[in-house]
């Protein structure tokens, strides 16, 4: 049962977990089954950090959102981080490419318009810090 759940796409421990346990399986036998899938390769969160973060990076999503999200899959932080540390240059790139596909090149037109990007940016997951640097708004 929990390999067809994994040839949909990867989980982490902890989602095949509580997929398991909604379907009625007993936490012994699903902590073995899971065991033999670690041991087997088939259940790899390193494998599963690296692919997630950079589906969500290719999406225009920002670290504090992966991050987050990661730590929702149960993903240790130590993982997480060595997944989004390589990217740390990338990040503002990113930034710019995700609000010029939302907004266009122009910048902000007034403030309103300077606030309706930056939230926008910011649940997307960038930093404010970085969203200000990209914004620069003009007084």
């Amino acid at each position: 049962m929990s390999l067809r759940l994994l040839v949909a796409r990867e989980h982490s421990r902890l989602e095949l977990t509580r997929k398991l346990q909604a379907r009625g399986h007993r936490a012994e036998a699903i902590g073995g089954a899971l065991e033999r899938l670690i041991d087997d390769g088939a259940l790899d969160e390193a494998r599963l950090a690296a692919h997630y973060v950079a589906e969500r990076a290719a999406k225009g999503f920002g670290p504090q959102r992966i991050r987050a999200e990661l730590r929702d899959k149960g993903l240790a932080a130590d993982l997480i981080e060595r997944h989004l540390q390589p990217m740390h240059d990338t990040w503002p790139e990113l930034l710019a490419q995700t609000h010029a596909r939302r907004f266009g090149s122009s910048p902000p037109s007034d403030h309103s318009d300077y606030g309706k990007r930056a939230r926008f940016l910011e649940q997307r997951g960038f930093t404010p810090d970085a969203i200000r640097r990209l914004l620069r708004f003009p007084d």
